[in-house]
């Protein structure tokens, strides 16, 4: 079992008791010492049911207290040997592709282009994602009005989130009307 494979299982537990959740692991040569990346994310309690709200992002103590605990584990475990390393525990971004169920569930409300296994790419708003497709609202474009378009994940190919810009200020006054002015992500 190569060392890769040997961390998740160090760390998932840990990590779980955050509320965390181990999306990928890498070991990389770095000169005399090895770069360890862990991808974490945040525990969805969606339990296979529709998400339609936006998930938070993790915040820098997240990461933080993520990182400690990580690095408790592995220095507790004989996993990472004699040889030194460097740590790196991190979010996976938004130019994660979309592959997962939880990773959609987890972007409702984002803009994102999927690749239909049949058909051309579409890009639209998350509008909900449940255990085995999603609703994205496509925007009107041209002589076509705007429409809301279903799919099982296993008619997409590929997805992948696209960066906005100038979404901020708009989801903000969107959430504070929704939600009394209280809004976690910023």
């Amino acid at each position: 079992m190569s060392v890769k494979e040997q961390i998740r299982p160090t760390v998932e537990g840990p990590l779980a008791a955050l509320g965390l959740l181990v999306e990928d692991v890498a070991v990389t040569p770095a000169g005399r010492r090895r770069l360890v990346r862990v991808w974490i994310d945040r525990v969805l309690d969606a339990d296979g049911a529709e998400v339609t709200e936006p998930t938070p992002s993790l915040s820098l103590d997240e990461v933080a207290d993520a990182t400690r605990v990580v690095s408790d584990a592995l220095d507790a475990s004989d996993v990472m040997g004699e040889q030194p390393y460097t740590l790196e525990v991190t979010s996976p971004g938004v130019d994660r592709p979309l592959t997962e169920p939880r990773h959609f569930q987890r972007n409702v409300s984002r803009l994102v282009t999927l690749t239909p296994v049949e058909g051309e790419p579409v890009t639209g708003r998350i509008l909900r994602a449940g255990a085995e497709g999603l609703t994205i609202e496509v925007p009107a474009v041209k002589k076509q009005p705007a429409r809301e378009l279903e799919l099982r994940y296993a008619d997409v190919a590929r997805a992948a989130v696209q960066v906005e810009f100038s979404r901020g200020h708009e989801r903000h006054e969107h959430d504070s009307a929704a939600h009394d002015g209280t809004d976690s992500s910023e």
